[in-house]
């Protein structure tokens, strides 16, 4: 099908359901296993310490896939690749219920990852080949409504299934919102396809492999399998990788990542914002859930209930992303936005046994207002000044992005809490004090990521929000 031509008015009208579907179930699985750690772990065997593999193995293979996802969209299909998609993440979802080690079960998580590492991205690729750019900020912030139904449902659905079945069903539940998902895509989904050359297979070794070994220094730094001298070596390896492929696409004809697309200097900004930001917030799904089964003792499904307000605040606080941004700019919403938010990540450092139910909750809440806002200002403003020649690689670059950021982020907020645990902070009698510390550091790199922010100009995204220069307060 031509790109940007729907003749049925019915699909056009229903596609954006289906994004936020893919999203949804990406969001259900990510925040039911957050919740669903600690159980996991006992069950396993494992500490809940060193259960961020789930979420590391997972983000990390969907980073490494993105690039392939663009391509093989264009290539065969949007409608095509979409239900191949959503196919492996369902099955993959049923291979994770089946295992039963941890070493099976992150098998499985990189098996679903394959099918996750498609799915949303194409499905957004497709919005982006289907309507015109003055509707996408309204449309890209309608698909992220619906799909926060599944954090919202995930933390407490997660706790109930862990305590009342078992961890495995917090998989199981994926399965029939997959079939849902392909029926509607066999009837709904254009078979956009557009003008592609040869994949890159060499920049993709060279990208991914410089990738997965920094993700892996970080994962593993105070494994005792890992020597001083061999992660510097493996840290150096990926250095080496990341500048073997600048040199590579510099020169290659058509790279698996276009230098020249860093030249968009809103997808530019927007992609390094995405991925400082999250070096701080990226970490709060897993730390929170952690801070309230570990440190304040309570059960999964509890610990679920407590997560509802910040969800529930994240989904409200969506109505107001795109009035803000008319009213303020990207800018200036973007700079005040992650301030905000870092303040917010600092605050869980005041917080102990005697806290208050309600101060806990109301600050839940603001984190999760503030995040909605966050998160689709730096996505919109990346893809404000993509055409239908830079739409494929920079939606896939901005995917790429965001799934490292995560994998990153959550790396290093494990880190910083083993850290804190090893060192003379930890009480045993008072465990919220190394998360109170995690979270304090967490914060300051979330306020120091605004800086990144300020390389904005005013009109910068004026395309999406609809600001200009000269409208005045529309800079």
């Amino acid at each position: 099908m031509e790109i940007g031509i729907i003749e049925d008015h019915k699909i056009k009208k229903y596609l954006p359901y289906l994004g936020a579907l893919a999203i949804f179930m990406q969001a259900l699985d990510g925040t039911i296993l957050n919740t669903g750690l600690p159980s996991i772990a006992k069950s396993l065997g494992e500490s809940p310490l060193d259960m961020q593999s789930l979420i590391v193995s997972y983000t990390l293979t969907v980073a490494l896939l993105i690039p392939l996802s663009g391509w093989l969209a264009d290539r065969f299909g949007t409608k095509n690749i979409f239900i191949t998609a959503v196919a492996l993440f369902t099955l993959g979802s049923l291979f994770c219920s089946l295992s039963n080690t941890l070493t099976e079960l992150i098998l499985a998580r990189i098996f679903q990852a394959i099918g996750g590492s498609m799915m949303v991205p194409v499905a957004r690729l497709t919005l982006l080949y289907a309507y015109p750019k003055k509707e996408l900020l309204k449309i890209i912030n309608f698909i992220t409504i619906p799909a926060l139904i599944g954090p919202m449902l995930g933390p407490t659905a997660g706790g109930f299934l862990v305590e009342k079945l078992s961890w495995h069903w917090i998989f199981l539940i994926n399965l029939p919102v997959g079939i849902i998902a392909i029926i509607v895509a066999l009837y709904l989904i254009p078979n956009f396809k557009n003008k592609i050359n040869k994949f890159d297979f060499t920049g993709w070794i060279l990208f991914s492999g410089g990738l997965t070994t920094l993700t892996l220094v970080i994962e593993c730094w105070n494994s005792p399998n890992f020597s001083v001298f061999s992660l510097t070596g493996i840290f150096l390896l990926s250095i080496c990788l990341i500048i073997a492929y600048i040199y590579y696409a510099k020169r290659a004809k058509f790279p698996l990542i276009k230098l020249s697309l860093f030249k968009i200097k809103t997808l530019n900004i927007g992609l390094i914002g995405n991925l400082v930001t999250r070096f701080g917030v990226g970490g709060m799904p897993l730390m929170i859930p952690l801070l309230l089964q570990i440190g304040f003792g309570y059960s999964a499904f509890y610990a679920g209930l407590m997560m509802i307000p910040q969800a529930l605040a994240n989904l409200i606080s969506r109505n107001f992303v795109v009035p803000i941004v008319k009213r303020f700019g990207y800018r200036k919403t973007l700079i005040t936005n992650t301030i905000i938010t870092g303040l917010l990540i600092c605050l869980f450092f005041f917080i102990d046994k005697n806290t208050p139910y309600a101060y806990i909750i109301i600050l839940m809440a603001l984190n999760g207002a503030f995040n909605a806002v966050q998160y689709t200002s730096m996505n919109t403003i990346s893809l404000a000044d993509l055409d239908n020649k830079t739409s494929s690689d920079g939606n896939s670059l901005l995917s790429v992005t965001q799934q490292l950021a995560i994998s990153l982020g959550i790396s290093i907020s494990a880190m910083l809490l083993q850290l804190f645990t090893d060192s003379s902070l930890n009480n045993t009698e008072n465990p919220i004090t190394v998360f109170n510390y995690t979270f304090l550091v967490m914060g300051l790199l979330t306020i120091l990521s605004s800086v990144v922010f300020m390389q904005l100009n005013n009109s910068d995204g004026a395309s999406l929000s609809g600001t200009t220069d000269e409208a005045g307060l529309e800079e």
